[in-house]
């Protein structure tokens, strides 16, 4: 087990090394800014005079769009890739050979591009949502403390998913496909693109049993208010619920790529 201090010393140092690329996230808050108003017009025209779609009211789908996108801005990493390249080159037989956990390496570094893009990305591109958009935030503090907590979920299971797509790289050489599908399958069924309750009632009920929902919509839901907070308890039960269960294929596919693993080149 990795210590707290090697735990915080690879999170600093992600974040120092994101840090030096920070104009490249300044323009992705406009690329995001542009995302937010391309679905809050579609959303707009959607919802017509229509006081209220699936249990969302107009405003609370205005701040729900601004708030997955935002989180997605957080939660988002690149750890699939990152596993996929070291396999490839050769570097993780390194890597595996140093006194530390490598998949934990791998969450720490992730939680410190989380970290940058929460303070360099998500902040600032909420404040000029709102700026921008009527997006209505709540004023409960416990409410944005259930959130913060539900957030955290949502970076855990994401980089679950990451890190079982990057593991496949052990068995399959190149996995730059099987990343791309995951991505697509994780904006559309997590809610980011079409909120869950819009989705065809078999393809909703189908989602209650796939870990996409405790990304984005989960959270989401509850910041708009369409969860209240007497149920938070059950949302954040779920997501805790598929975090200790991705547990599971992650440490068996990890004690099978150990055993696997062939390096070229290096």
């Amino acid at each position: 087990m990795m210590s707290v201090s090697t735990c915080l010393e690879f999170i600093r140092i992600r974040f120092l090394t994101m840090l030096a690329y920070r104009v490249n996230y300044y323009s992705g808050i406009i690329i995001y800014a542009i995302n937010i108003g391309a679905y809050y017009f579609l959303w707009k025209a959607i919802y017509g005079d229509q006081p209220s779609l699936a249990g969302f009211t107009a405003a609370q789908m205005t701040t729900y769009v601004a708030v997955s996108w935002m989180a997605r801005a957080f939660y988002f990493n690149n750890l699939d890739r990152e596993i996929a390249s070291e396999v490839r080159d050769g570097s993780v037989a390194v890597q595996m050979t140093r006194p530390y956990s490598y998949l934990m390496v791998k969450m720490m570094q992730g939680f410190g591009e989380g970290l940058f893009r929460l303070l360099l990305f998500m902040v600032p591109g909420m404040v000029i949502a709102c700026l921008l958009f009527p997006v209505k935030l709540p004023t409960d503090p416990k409410a944005w403390a259930v959130y913060l907590v539900m957030l955290f979920f949502s970076f855990l299971i994401n980089s679950q998913l990451n890190i079982l797509t990057g593991l496949c790289a052990f068995f399959i050489e190149n996995i730059d496909g099987m990343i791309r599908m995951k991505r697509v399958l994780v904006d559309l069924f997590s809610g980011v693109i079409v909120p869950i309750a819009f989705l065809p009632g078999w393809l909703s009920a189908a989602m209650q049993w796939l870990p996409f929902q405790a990304i984005t919509y989960l959270p989401s839901a509850f910041f708009t208010g369409r969860t209240p907070l007497g149920e938070a308890g059950s949302a954040l039960g779920l997501q805790l619920l598929w975090f200790v269960a991705l547990l599971l294929p992650i440490t068996f596919m990890w004690r099978s790529a150990r055993k696997r693993l062939f390096v070229q080149g290096g």
